[in-house]
């Protein structure tokens, strides 16, 4: 069985609680542990926090075959940038790589796989 969810919000910050309700509630669907559940939702606060303005963002979510797979953005090219940025040493690509089990950009998005089963 494979879920896949589309959402589109505004890229602002307080619009970003909405993704980490429907990665809950996909998590609750597909009995995903809570500690992976909590991987993903520091994985799209991450990736969301490196753009915020007016426009719309998109979070396409699939859940198949024990892997979440993540497409989000569109981002411009100053936001993929941040991903290699951050206070301390501790850029957003360094926080993906540590909760989920690969990043990738392909255009102007930021492809994520978290595996969540055996």
């Amino acid at each position: 069985m494979t879920d896949e969810i589309q959402l589109t919000l505004p890229a602002q910050a307080d619009f970003r609680h909405i993704a980490n309700l429907v990665v809950g509630g996909l998590a609750a669907r597909r009995d995903i542990t809570f500690e992976h559940l909590e991987d993903l939702q520091v994985a799209f606060d991450t990736v969301l926090g490196i753009r915020e303005d007016d426009d719309d963002i998109t979070v396409t979510m699939c859940v198949e075959d024990g892997h979440v797979r993540a497409k989000v953005g569109p981002f411009d090219a100053d936001a993929l940038a941040q991903l290699d940025e951050g206070p301390g040493g501790l850029e957003p690509r360094h926080v993906l790589e540590t909760v989920c089990d690969g990043v990738a950009v392909d255009g102007g998005y930021v492809e994520l796989t978290k595996q969540v089963a055996g």
